[in-house]
């Protein structure tokens, strides 16, 4: 009997373990995970987790029970040291695990700050894990004040569920704006407005000099010379994605796990999804650091490990929520050189449309899911309606997609 293994627990695990279950794969499966619970959603972890709106249990993607009704060994709370790839062996602590087919969904790990900037000091978090989570969740009180570091979309989540929980907040971002690496000015703009008007001290260009502080954070200093009294730091200045156990295997590793258009690694044998993994994509290796990836990657890895031979096409999207605005992005705005804006005269719902020449590449909305929904499939149908319709308020939206 064939024994599939999949090493890393998170949304992609999980899915590509429920995906061979569901599409006839009668042999045996084993999930390992080195976190001491089963597999959880992450993008609440940092929003309605963190505000206390939403149970642990009802972070995780399946009850405990699907994986023993699905005849799924989980493993949790358990550590890779290495992969043998000539063996097929999985080695773990005590315990070695032989496989047919390997699958790689070893996700990511947050960026941290270096101990050498206090970096190490207490009062000094991540937001990736649901550890990171709950160590941090009890410094959330009224009046306290909190640093974050990066402008991206956990610091601005974060930053957000701060302010509803009474927290002064200073954020600093060291590139020229709030979410230069992934949005355009307009929804930069958008983003930074809204958090100044829920009082976020908002400081841009500036970076982080160092963290101060005897064992615990107690200030900052910028390179400008600013000073900052802190009580704790929250750090969101991006993610690595998990390729040790893969780079010591041997397996090629370009911007994260290469892996070709069915999700195959260098090895025939070992396959990898989700945010570990990258491929080609608009001439160059990416990865897609999002749940949508995740679930659709994995599930076509699924289907490639029992030999459908199927090309994996991302569907990009993704969504932010922050106080009562909820963002949803649709595409890869990438090379765009072009914004047009789309806004609602009778409410605050607007959209940014990214174009490069006449194509159509991505759409922000913001409290807008109904032209979120027309642009996102408009993108996936190959449609770029002309500029100058989205821009028209008078434009049928509906219509584009007949057109």
């Amino acid at each position: 009997m064939a024994h599939f293994v999949v090493i890393g627990a998170g949304q992609a695990g999980a899915s590509l373990v429920a995906k061979l279950r569901n599409s006839g794969f009668d042999g045996e499966i084993t999930l390992i995970g080195d976190e001491a619970v089963p597999p959880y959603q992450r993008p609440p972890l940092s929003k309605a987790y963190l505000l206390g709106d939403m149970a642990l249990e009802r972070l995780f993607l399946r009850p405990e029970s699907f994986y023993a009704d699905q005849n799924i060994n989980l493993r949790t709370g358990v550590a890779v040291t290495r992969i043998d790839p000539v063996k097929r062996e999985v080695h773990l602590d005590n315990e070695v695990i032989q496989y047919d087919q390997l699958a790689l969904t070893t996700g990511s790990a947050a960026r941290t700050l270096p101990a050498s900037i206090g970096g190490a000091l207490q009062g000094v978090y991540t937001v990736r894990s649901l550890a990171d989570v709950d160590a941090m969740a009890a410094e959330f009180k009224s009046g306290k004040r909190a640093l974050i570091v990066g402008g991206g979309y956990i610091g601005l989540e974060a930053a957000a569920v701060a302010r509803k929980l009474g927290v002064e907040v200073t954020l600093v971002e060291m590139a020229d704006r709030i979410l230069q690496r992934v949005a355009a000015p307009e929804t930069s703009d958008y983003f930074r407005t809204l958090h100044q008007s829920h009082g976020v001290n908002i400081i841009e260009g500036v970076g982080l000099d160092c963290l101060t502080g005897e064992t615990r954070v107690s200030g900052a200093k910028l390179v400008d010379g600013t000073e900052l009294e802190v009580d704790f730091v929250i750090v969101g200045v991006g993610i690595a994605p998990g390729i040790a156990l893969a780079e010591a295997a041997g397996l090629e590793i370009d911007n994260g796990i290469a892996v070709d258009a069915q999700g195959r690694t260098s090895n025939e044998n070992i396959w990898s999804a989700g945010d570990c993994a990258s491929f080609e994509m608009r001439g160059a290796r990416r990865r897609l650091e999002s749940v949508q990836n995740a679930i659709d990657q994995a599930e076509a890895v699924a289907e490639n490990m029992m030999g459908a031979g199927k090309t994996y096409t991302p569907k990009p999207w993704f969504w932010s929520d922050q106080y009562d605005v909820k963002l949803q992005i649709a595409g890869l705005n990438i090379g765009y050189d072009n914004i047009v804006a789309r806004r609602d005269p009778n409410g605050a719902a607007v959209s940014f449309w990214y174009y490069k020449g006449e194509t159509l590449l991505a759409v922000d909305a913001m409290n807008d899911p109904r032209n979120y929904m027309i642009g996102k499939r408009l993108i996936e149908s190959g449609k770029s309606p002309a500029p100058s319709a989205i821009a028209d308020p008078q434009t049928d939206m509906k219509a584009l997609m007949k057109a």
